[in-house]
């Protein structure tokens, strides 16, 4: 008996310093962090990241795991649920952030926050309660593409940015018409089938709007324009749109659209298809987003427009040995390198500080005038205020989208409706 407890007894302690010389490899070894990103062949900034973030940290390894850009939430949230999700997550914008935050799914980073520069955009979006969720390392705003070379043909002049909504409606269907007189197909514009495309614009250009008021009154001038571009045949129909699963990369960037409403994140996009021949070579500017009166355009005005941080949180899942590593990582995304870096292939880093002078040294990039200033001037507001109330209000509003641009419901009639369900099945809860 004394013999068996003997040999059990060094069987366990063999078993424990096996155990323990395991756990000393692997926190001493290499790392490797699992990121997550999506269109990835057609969305250069995660491997721009993992490359200059590998160069300072060889011993750290990133691995990017890929997900659908349309449904990332929906499927990012279920990995995490199911345990599954990688170590680093985008929060590609404000709507599902309060989700991920409240539901315990973010680990805290308010040490990173605390060792930022005051130049970093967007941090203030995720901060709860005194602590700081997730590390910003873009922030885009919204502004109009336009193709210079389609305007040429058309004789028509190119955006100054003292437009309004009606000006560039006016224009878009002059457009239309001139380029269908010189045997060109394109449209005069293309609108996303997003709901962005219209509520983003009318929740941060109209005064006293508010999302969580359950009011949306302020949506009607904005889709009274968009089904107006629509039946005039100055734009996709909606029902085409989505029939088509058309991207608004090969609408803009195969011609068949002289102008789009886009956020910038899409210059780093054009200039690398452009490069690589999936998209037509054509001369291209950027102009401010037209506005809701005559007050915020012109170069001596801010124009007002909106977008989302984009930013990086860690799964709280992570292994404890890689902690220090992902926070490694989301400081490298907020630092000036990784700054410098993204706007070398044209992305909007959240440190904007030298982004412009890189940018527009691009090859392909354009040198105008009023493009560097639509880059640099504008009052960006949130398209998600961060709320509980956020998510399922945008999801009501999203039907409301759906119905008004099908045709399916009369603005007025698909207002009330959603200003109904928010009521009963959002703000009473």
């Amino acid at each position: 008996m004394k013999r068996s407890l003997a040999a059990l007894t060094a069987l366990l302690l063999a078993l424990s310093a096996s155990a323990c010389g395991g756990d000393d490899a692997e926190e001493s070894g290499p790392v490797t962090l699992t990121l997550a990103g999506w269109s990835l062949a057609t969305t250069p900034e995660f491997k721009t990241l993992t490359d200059g973030f590998r160069a300072a940290h060889p011993d750290i390894a990133v691995e990017l795991k890929e997900y659908d850009a349309a449904n990332y939430d929906t499927q990012m949230i279920a990995d995490l649920a199911a345990g599954k999700a990688p170590d680093i997550y985008v929060q590609k914008n404000l709507k599902n952030f309060y989700t991920y935050q409240n539901g315990k799914q973010l680990l805290d980073v308010s040490d990173v926050a605390g060792k930022l520069g005051s130049g970093v955009g967007g941090l203030s979006s995720y901060q709860v309660d005194g602590k700081t969720w997730a590390i910003p390392y873009r922030q885009d705003s919204w502004v109009l593409f336009y193709n210079k070379a389609l305007f040429d043909k058309a004789g028509v002049k190119h955006p100054d940015g003292s437009w309004t909504w009606d000006d560039y409606g006016t224009v878009a269907k002059e457009l239309t018409t001139k380029l269908k007189a010189a045997g060109d197909k394109a449209l005069g514009t293309y609108q996303h089938t997003w709901q962005s495309t219209s509520q983003g614009f009318a929740l941060g250009q109209t005064a006293g709007a508010d999302l969580q008021s359950g009011d949306f009154g302020f949506l009607k001038p904005y889709y009274e324009k968009a089904l107006a571009l629509q039946a005039a045949g100055a734009q996709v129909s909606f029902g085409d749109a989505t029939t088509n699963s058309l991207t608004y990369q090969a609408q803009f960037g195969k011609q068949s659209a002289a102008m789009m409403p886009m956020g910038t994140w899409y210059i780093a996009t054009l200039l690398s298809q452009q490069a690589k021949g999936d998209a037509d070579t054509f001369a291209w500017g950027i102009a401010p987003a037209p506005q809701a009166t005559k007050s915020t355009t012109g170069t001596s005005a801010t124009p007002v427009t909106f977008a989302d941080p984009t930013g990086l949180g860690i799964n709280p899942k992570i292994s404890e040995g890689k902690i220090e590593a992902a926070k490694s990582f989301l400081a490298y995304a907020a630092s000036a390198d990784a700054a410098k870096a993204l706007a070398g292939i044209g992305v909007t880093p959240a440190d904007t500080a030298t982004a412009a002078d890189t940018i527009f040294t691009l090859k392909g990039a354009p040198t105008d005038d009023l493009s560097k200033f639509t880059f640099t001037t504008h009052d960006t507001k949130p398209e998600n205020p961060v709320s509980k109330y956020t998510a399922p209000l945008q999801n009501v509003l999203k039907d409301l989208h759906t119905a008004v641009l099908s045709g399916s419901k009369p603005i007025d009639e698909a207002i009330a409706e959603a200003q109904d369900r928010a009521k009963n099945e959002v703000l009473s809860n």
